[in-house]
């Protein structure tokens, strides 16, 4: 069965969760496989009415807060039902992402671990004892933080991991005790939309707990920005949009999770077989449409060309095609747009020098995945987020000048270093500027527990149940006379 039958009939509408109501609206938008455009169903085309009756069901909901237990509870029942319907969730994803099904089942598997991980944050979130007595007007007082519920939590997801990143904000919100208006992106609302039902119907979310509206960025988005009753705004997607709703709501905690071009350095202690494997992989995992996708590789001098090598012949091992069938790594990007925009960067890099080592051209509507060589810092898919199955390698003599290109970007998202050698890999570790640094791995590489996010460009906030619930919530400072 493929994500296009599960998904229903071509004219099935999926209905807004807006409290205890399920809304339509006149007009719909079409769901459309990126890879084949067969229509997957439906949705309502909100605007800025249904906005404020998601916003009010959520604040409605506030007004009966969930006990900590209770939270948990229902996140733990959550990870259950995720667990059962994994596979029809993954060809969901699928489906409406053109991620491979491989990569749609490993994202299906890792929003059970979300859910599960905010769970234990519901049950364990908790304050400070303030040492009072620290200073002689404190000594006959006792002193004690609360963590309280910042309010309506306004989540705005990205496509490329239409379950795990909504996840990501809504898990953590459930946990902190903040009710959520979710937009999901207009590409993938539908894998957004099972879960919901999966939370309202199947773990006993109260209505109004998780409420979701589906429309463009201009309507339904800048609603949720702008909108009085809305007290934190998380976002995910292009720094472009990012910094604009930062801009626009200044008195809102806006939390920012944003793009990057991920660097790769490879010494010449690495283990060159290792290095490849994990540059192939995180390069063209789902076609390069993530934030850490590996984009730019700085590989020593002595070892460039025999990385390169290895590295296009993993490539040109990797099956292109349906993003349903079990063998497909790489399928269509999201949108004919950005296939187009992707190719127009390569176009640009080979005009100005750079050569094509592999792939470059499209076939069946899908961008081959494709390897440059002598890419310059100037050139856009050096300098810009690509996102999209490209990989540029480059040669540096020593570790500070591939630490020096690495750092020279307007991202700080994640980075990456391959060495055996301890020192050179804490030097990276200090001294390159990104939110994280993996060392002998793939900067691609992510578990959900971890803080994620960025600095620079690429965000202001840490992802992770762990850190978001504290995002989420306030510390409030109670004192006793005693």
């Amino acid at each position: 069965m493929t994500a296009r039958g599960i998904m229903g009939t071509m004219t099935t509408l999926h209905p807004l969760p807006i409290g205890a109501e399920r809304v339509t609206t006149a007009d719909e938008i079409a769901v459309r496989a990126p890879y084949d455009g067969a229509e997957l169903g439906r949705v309502p085309a909100a605007g800025p009415s249904e906005v404020d009756a998601a916003v009010a069901a959520a604040r409605r909901a506030m007004r009966e807060p969930l006990p900590a237990y209770r939270r948990a509870e229902i996140l733990d029942v959550a990870a259950t039902r995720l667990q059962q319907r994994h596979e029809e969730i993954a060809r969901s994803i699928a489906g409406e992402a053109a991620k491979p099904l491989r990569s749609a089942r490993l994202e299906a598997a890792r929003a059970v671990g979300t859910f599960r991980f905010a769970a234990v944050e519901a049950r364990t979130l908790a304050g400070d004892v303030i040492a009072m007595d620290g200073n002689d007007a404190g000594a006959d007082k006792l002193g004690f933080t609360l963590r309280v519920p910042i309010g309506v939590v306004g989540a705005i997801s990205p496509f490329n991991f239409p379950l795990n990143l909504v996840a990501h904000k809504v898990a953590p919100a459930i946990a902190a005790g903040c009710p959520v208006v979710l937009k999901p992106a207009s590409q993938t609302p539908l894998t957004a939309l099972l879960l919901a039902q999966i939370l309202l119907d199947e773990c006993e979310l109260p209505p109004g707990w998780l409420n979701v509206v589906t429309g463009g960025g201009g309507t339904v988005g800048s609603a949720l920005v702008d909108h009085d009753g809305v007290a934190m705004i998380t976002f995910t997607g292009s720094p472009e949009v990012g910094w604009a709703i930062k801009a626009r709501a200044p008195k809102k905690k806006v939390g920012l999770e944003l793009g990057n071009n991920a660097p790769v350095i490879v010494e010449p202690d690495a283990d060159l077989e290792l290095a490849a494997t994990k540059i192939v992989t995180g390069g063209f995992g789902y076609s390069g449409q993530t934030c850490i996708s590996v984009q730019r590789v700085y590989a020593h001098e002595l070892v460039r060309d025999e990385l390169t090598d290895l590295v296009v012949s993993k490539v040109g091992r990797l099956v292109v095609g349906d993003p349903l069938d079990d063998d497909t790594d790489v399928s269509a990007l999201i949108d004919v747009a950005e296939r187009d925009r992707v190719t127009g960067w390569v176009d640009e890099a080979v005009a100005g020098g750079a050569k094509v080592a592999i792939g470059g051209s499209v076939a069946g509507g899908v961008l081959a995945p494709t390897v440059l060589t002598g890419v310059l810092p100037e050139m856009q898919v050096c300098r810009g987020e690509v996102f999209g199955p490209v990989v540029g390698i480059a040669a540096y003599s020593t570790l500070d000048e591939a630490i020096g290109l690495s750092n020279d970007s307007c991202y700080g998202l994640q980075a990456a270093i391959f060495t055996r050698d301890l020192g050179a890999a804490l030097t990276a570790a200090r001294s390159l500027e990104f939110g994280g640094v993996t060392i002998n791995e793939m900067p691609t590489f992510r578990t959900d527990q971890m803080p994620y996010g960025g600095i620079k460009d690429s965000g202001n906030t840490r992802e992770g149940p762990h850190y978001a619930v504290r995002e989420m919530t306030e510390e409030r400072m109670v004192v006793i006379q005693l």
